[in-house]
């Protein structure tokens, strides 16, 4: 006869070392828990793809991200053009084109309030006056290829990446060699030169024989479309 049977026991759970439980009940011991081999590959795989995507990322940053930042000096200026009440030599010319531009834009939109009417000298003489003495702030100086340039409404776009340093002396000269022009042209005549259009105006004032465009001096009037219009 079976031990178990004689025994009054039953076996229960696997067939193999079994124990005889309190009350003749055989059973088997759980078996020892074991790491899954599929979680231990799981995990690994998971660690190698976060890895793979953060050099993924630096590689994708470099190349499309942003371009490395670098600095821009701004012109460097010499004492004259620093410390002088007068508009430097070089860059006269930029400034007559300048004024030339802002006192058209005043005279035309006088006139547009006018009704498109020839103003009376009262008036004309009131808006010259107004378009020499406005702030100029809007302008300064930059430096494209070493060479510099005034810059601002009216004339010709410089390259958007350099610096433009405004204020200090630039609009003080640009006030005072606007009402230079004033006095020297007339209100008369320099009115006159608007209603002929804008390429008499800079005719007049810029490049004439004495102008300060005239000659070696002069880098022609800015094409309508390279113009900066912004007041």
């Amino acid at each position: 006869m079976d031990v178990a049977a004689s025994a009054g026991c039953r076996c229960v759970g696997r067939a193999s070392a079994p124990t005889c439980r309190p009350g003749g009940v055989y059973s088997h011991p759980a078996p020892p828990p074991r790491r899954s081999r599929h979680r231990g590959r799981m995990q690994r795989a998971l660690a190698a793809w976060l890895a793979l995507g953060l050099l993924a990322g630096t590689g994708a940053q470099e190349m499309c991200g942003d371009p490395p930042t670098r600095s821009i000096p701004a012109p460097r200026l010499s004492p004259e053009e620093r410390l002088s009440p007068h508009m430097p030599e070089a860059l006269r010319c930029d400034a007559c084109h300048a004024i030339a531009f802002q006192i058209e834009e005043q005279l035309r939109r006088a006139e547009g309030k006018a009704g498109r009417k020839a103003l009376s000298e009262s008036d004309y003489v009131e808006v010259l006056e107004r378009s020499c003495s406005q702030g100029w702030e809007s302008y300064g100086v930059q430096e494209v290829d070493g060479e510099k340039r005034l810059s601002g409404p009216g004339l010709l776009r410089q390259e958007s990446m350099t610096v433009m340093v405004t204020g200090g002396p630039w609009p003080s000269r640009l006030s005072k060699m606007c009402h230079g022009y004033v006095g020297e042209q007339g209100e008369a005549q320099i009115y006159g030169a608007h209603r002929r259009g804008p390429a008499a105006l800079r005719e007049l004032l810029c490049h004439g024989e004495k102008g300060a465009c005239a000659g070696g001096k002069a880098r022609g009037p800015a094409p309508p479309k390279a113009l900066q219009n912004e007041l």
